[in-house]
This record gives structure tokens, sequence and C-alpha cells, in this order.
């Protein structure tokens, strides 16, 4: 079963919001991937990279784009 991609994208987009207030952009990015990782499902994971991968201008906010490329597998 797949989500909407534009859902995925919604939710990324607003667990970046809660961390973009982080002076430490590095860990912004590694909770952001830690959140993805403990709370959405292998699918949403890999639709979401798949998203990613597919359309070079996601939708995704750059910090929450960057944490997914660089932390999320």
């Amino acid at each position: 079963m797949s989500m909407d991609i534009q859902h995925l994208v919604k939710m990324a987009n607003q667990i970046g919001d809660f961390f973009r207030s982080y002076p430490d952009v590095e860990q912004a990015k590694q909770d952001i991937a830690s959140h993805l990782t403990r709370f959405w499902a292998p699918q949403m994971r890999a639709q979401i990279i798949q998203h990613i991968n597919e359309h070079p201008d996601s939708g995704l906010q750059p910090l929450v784009l960057n944490a997914i490329r660089e932390h999320v597998h």
C-alpha cells in the first residue's frame, strides 16, 4: 500500500519545521532522519526516497531533502 506522495512530502516538511530551529544543522538532519526511521514504515521511507530520486524538484525543504539523502537508507 502506498501513500499519496504529496502527503508524505507535507509530513516530512512538517518534521523539518520542528527541527529547523536547531542551531546545529547536522544535528537537525540526524534528528529528522531518526524520526523518519523510527516512526515511518519502511514502505513510506522507500516511497519518499524513490520520489527524491525521480524528481529533482521534490517539494521537500532543503534541510529535509539533505537529511533524507545523507541519513535515510
